[in-house]
């Protein structure tokens, strides 16, 4: 969940073709347990539910992660089964986010499943068996992925300590990158893979991942459509991005994960220009656009706001009190708008 807006700085110098962005979407994986607890969402006074205020304002994409849990507050397949089918049916593209693990899974711990094998090989078959499963099970309830993250934020692998690349290298990584990705192929034509990092202002860092990741008879450049990354403000103000510049230009890109805070206190954020306000939280995700939209040939598709209603949980992980769009009575603020057509 760590990357900062450098990345927005390198790319200003490309071409700017003003262009509405394919998708425009929400991370609100948490919902279910926070309306089992009670919680209720309002806009403009009238209460409704979650989803439908976000497309209301525009959003047609809802980003849900799954992990391997079998408890269903865990974010467990069923769990993600059922907020699919409230998502599409409010009108919502799905993107779905594997994190091959019983827990979260970032730069910092990638957690083999208690389930799962540790060798590589039985990794491979489980991870081939698994993404095939999943994508097959939104399939079936009608609910078709449009688009998966085989991994969330790999940065240094998954499914460790097999696949960390610090401890072991490219090559495990490659494999079981491989494996997935057939797996979603052997349950549709159609879905299109993502591969999700953090810190994509380290442009050296990602164009080095980029060049190893791709192993003759492991992972080819085939097998994923879509570079996804996370953009937060919190983590750093002077990494650059120059290197990353060729690499945004090759394929399909999104920013998966963003948040900007209307309060926060002792955290230097990346972009000073930008108030820490409800109007701060639009015109940050602005930028993102038009720095996506800027990229030659129509390559910038979407951004994904995370969380952006986790009442009770509203630093969203970060230094800062509050990253939502609501209040802490579920109220939206006036950045609930984000989502529209201009995004």
């Amino acid at each position: 969940m760590r990357l900062f807006s450098a990345l927005i700085v390198s790319l200003l110098s490309l071409p700017f073709i003003a262009q509405a962005l394919q998708y425009r979407g929400a991370d609100f994986s948490s919902l279910i347990n926070l309306e089992n607890s009670g919680i209720v969402y309002r806009d403009s006074g009238s209460t409704n539910k979650l989803e439908w205020i976000l497309k209301n304002h525009g959003a047609n994409l809802a980003r849900i992660r799954i992990w391997t849990s079998t408890s269903y507050s865990e974010y467990s397949l069923e769990h993600g089964l059922a907020l699919a089918k409230r998502a599409v049916a409010a009108g919502m593209t799905l993107l779905i986010d594997l994190h091959y693990s019983d827990t979260w899974a970032d730069p910092g711990k990638q957690g083999i499943p208690s389930s799962w094998p540790r060798d590589l090989d039985g990794l491979n078959n489980r991870i081939y068996t698994y993404t095939r499963d999943v994508v097959q099970a939104f399939a079936n309830q009608g609910t078709p992925a449009e688009y998966i993250q085989i991994g969330n934020e790999i940065n240094d692998g998954m499914l460790w300590p097999t696949g960390q690349i610090s401890r072991n290298g490219y090559s495990p990584l490659s494999q079981l990158l491989h494996s997935a990705a057939n797996g979603v192929r052997a349950a549709s034509s159609s879905t299109k893979i993502m591969i999700h990092l953090a810190n994509g202002w380290n442009g050296s860092a990602v164009s080095s991942f980029f060049n190893q990741i791709f192993r003759p008879g492991e992972l080819e450049t085939g097998d994923f459509d879509v570079m996804g990354f996370s953009i937060y403000p919190f983590y750093g103000t002077s990494a650059t991005a120059s290197a990353l510049q060729s690499s945004l230009q090759a394929m399909d890109v999104w920013v998966v994960e963003t948040d900007w805070p209307v309060s926060c206190s002792g955290v230097t954020l990346s972009d000073r220009s930008v108030p820490i306000s409800a109007a701060g939280q639009s015109a940050w995700v602005a930028k993102i656009r038009d720095v996506l939209s800027s990229l030659p040939g129509g390559r910038g598709k979407g951004i994904v706001y995370w969380e952006p209603a986790w009442i009770g949980n509203a630093g969203l992980g970060s230094g800062c009190a509050d990253n939502l769009l609501v209040d802490g009575s579920g109220n939206t603020r006036s950045s609930i708008a984000m989502f529209s057509t201009s995004m």
